[in-house]
């Protein structure tokens, strides 16, 4: 399976679920939003995120090059089960295509050493 690394160190956030979608987090090459009763969650770059918002900076973001089918099975836990066991924090987000995996920046290259001795390629992104 193929793997590429985003550039840029992105934030997880924490704003109130009735506080509405942020426009500051719509202007970055990757984006999450999900929204539920208790919270919304934003994933963005890191420096756009304003004073005062609650958040968890110093992830960078693995791709899995997809798209990937729907009945593929255990495409995530292929990734998560070896940085588990080398007590690898990951936070996981999944679209349509694809599945996004994030690890704190000071993980990242032995996330990536662990994940290339476990078969996994990395490739630029083009």
């Amino acid at each position: 399976m193929k793997l590429t690394i985003l550039p840029n160190k992105f934030a997880v956030c924490r704003l109130d679920p009735d506080r509405g979608f942020p426009n500051w987090a719509f202007n970055a090459i990757f984006y999450s939003i999900t929204a539920s009763e208790d919270e919304l969650s934003v994933v963005t770059l890191e420096n756009q995120i304003p004073l005062g918002i609650k958040s968890e900076p110093d992830w960078r973001v693995i791709k899995v090059i997809g798209p990937l089918d729907f009945s593929l099975t255990g495409v995530l836990s292929s990734i998560a089960e070896p940085l588990a066991e080398v007590d690898v924090s990951i936070f996981a987000l999944s679209t349509f295509d694809t599945d996004y995996i994030l690890v704190k920046h000071d993980d990242l290259e032995y996330a990536k050493e662990v994940l290339i001795n476990r078969g996994f390629n990395f490739v630029e992104k083009r």
